[in-house]
């Protein structure tokens, strides 16, 4: 044999080859498309769970403290302020502070006691009122 007839074998494509054909068990592919689609409809009750929601209750003791007041109201979380160790015209920067804060963040604020407030960012919705017989009792009404 030459060493062309060597390379024509070498590069030939040769019939010789028997190919078997094997049917798979279809059985086990319809199981296997059975499982992936039963998964599919499977849901995680931790997911569907809703990020949980905190309130803060502040007692500032002077205005510098107003700032700390409006970071928890900008993270999204209620507070809820009890100015009586404020003096009055402090208490009253303080709300002013607040109400530009609350305002910002299409917030709500809603007086629930003598001296305290509740502020709270869009996210949290307040449902219910608390009767205004209070403010008979407040000496400092006249400023809010």
């Amino acid at each position: 044999m030459s060493f062309k007839d060597k390379l024509k074998l070498l590069f030939s494509v040769d019939d010789e080859y028997e190919y078997e054909y094997t049917e798979e068990d279809t059985n086990d592919l319809e199981s296997s498309t059975n499982q992936q689609q039963d998964n599919k409809n499977v849901v995680n009750l931790t997911s569907l769970k809703q990020p949980t929601s905190k309130v803060v209750l502040c007692e500032p003791r002077t205005y510098n403290e107003a700032q700390e007041i409006a970071d928890h109201i900008v993270n999204r979380r209620a507070v809820v302020t009890n100015l009586e160790r404020v003096d009055h015209s402090q208490a009253v920067r303080i709300i002013d502070f607040l109400s530009g804060t609350i305002y910002a963040l299409n917030g709500d604020m809603q007086k629930i006691g003598t001296q305290t407030f509740l502020c709270t960012p869009d996210n949290v919705k307040v449902s219910g009122s608390i009767t205004e017989a209070y403010i008979n009792e407040d000496e400092y009404h006249k400023g809010w």
